[in-house]
């Protein structure tokens, strides 16, 4: 009896050893690897596993063409899995476009079917935690895009990188041996902001004047609604609790009136800003105005700068320039000799003298 129970616990210890030991964790040959990129405020990651070349014939042998027989799992044709261990993943944080297809926001399997060395076909599927693409299922496809693989320096590690990137798009590739799998992913940065920013205003996001004039300003420059965002900026001088006038909302919401074809609000509001400008402020709205053609208001808010600081070399400098682009050649190369005769800076001197050369009178 003795025996058969020493046998019993030794059972038990033996099962309880090597289920600890499943549980450990020990080095891979395929090391695990992830790369993020943003895109605006869209995070991009890809998640791999870094199998290495080690001397083997990758394109069409270690990596077979077409969709095949792996010999386990569900599927019998599957495509690569496009690394080593567990499903490749990608992550999108923000819906996206996989050369030029639409993808929701979300994770997906990630798998390539290499035609050839020369096409491939990337897929995203929705089955995110299977092992490798062995129980792949096409039912379960988000995506496919057609693509061209491409010729590299030689690169041992499998390697996922994000070559180009601007403002809305990123050119991504999987890298290994000899040839690489370039995809572009796209995102709507604007609307995806601009759905935050709204989302963000139902909380206390909205209780901040700085936030709505923020708000303003990028739909302004990024091809926003306008009638909405002077609305925001509205909201952000005037009428809420929290609103407070300062010069760059006034800037802001002359600008966008500017852009919407209401030159005389552009103009009042600009005047209401200079109220609170500094002199460089002041200075800059002179040029914002030169480039609008209103040249009388850029006379007027240099004229502003001359008389509260008359030895300033500076503001003849660009009362100068304000005459000579309304063509008021004469009294431009009196205010550009004014200014080169108050000791100016380099640059002011260098464009004092630059203008009097060009009006014949240097």
């Amino acid at each position: 009896m003795r025996t058969i129970i020493a046998n019993a616990v030794m059972c038990v210890l033996l099962f309880v050893s090597l289920k600890a030991s499943a549980q450990l964790t020990t080095p891979r040959g395929s090391q695990m690897a992830s790369v993020m990129q943003r895109v605006g405020t869209t995070d991009i990651t890809i998640t791999y596993s870094r199998p290495s070349v080690n001397g083997r014939e990758v394109w069409g042998k270690l990596v077979p063409f077409g969709m095949n027989n792996l010999g386990f799992g569900t599927s019998t044709a599957s495509p690569w899995r496009a690394g080593a261990n567990e499903n490749t993943t990608i992550t999108f944080t923000h819906d996206a476009k996989v050369e030029g297809k639409a993808i929701a926001a979300g994770t997906y399997g990630f798998h390539v079917n290499v035609k050839d060395t020369d096409n491939a076909t990337i897929i995203l599927s929705t089955d995110k935690d299977a092992w490798g693409s062995y129980f792949y299922d096409p039912d379960n496809d988000a995506l496919r895009v057609d693509v061209k693989l491409k010729d590299i320096d030689y690169t041992e590690l499998l390697t996922f990188d994000f070559d180009e990137v601007d403002k809305t798009s990123a050119l991504a590739a999987l890298k290994w041996e000899k040839k690489a799998i370039p995809f572009k992913i796209e995102v709507d940065v604007t609307k995806i902001v601009l759905d935050d920013i709204r989302s963000q205003f139902k909380g206390s996001t909205g209780f901040t004047s700085q936030n709505w004039e923020q708000a303003a300003n990028f739909s302004l420059n990024n091809g926003g609604d306008l009638d909405e965002a002077l609305i925001w900026i509205n909201s952000a001088l005037e009428g809420q609790f929290f609103s407070q006038k300062t010069f760059n909302g006034l800037v802001i919401k002359a600008q966008i009136l500017q852009k919407k074809g209401d030159l005389g609000g552009f103009g009042s509001t600009m005047d209401e800003a200079a109220k609170l400008a500094t002199p460089n402020q002041i200075n800059s709205m002179g040029y914002a105005m030169i480039a609008a053609k209103d040249y009388d208001r850029a006379l007027k808010y240099f004229n502003m700068n001359v008389k509260s600081d008359p030895n300033n070399a500076n503001w003849y400098d660009s009362l100068g320039e304000a005459y000579k682009a309304k063509g008021n050649h004469k009294v431009a190369i009196k205010h550009f000799k004014k200014s080169l005769s108050l000791n100016p800076s380099a640059n002011v001197k260098a464009n004092s003298e630059k203008n009097l050369k060009e009006l014949g009178a240097l």
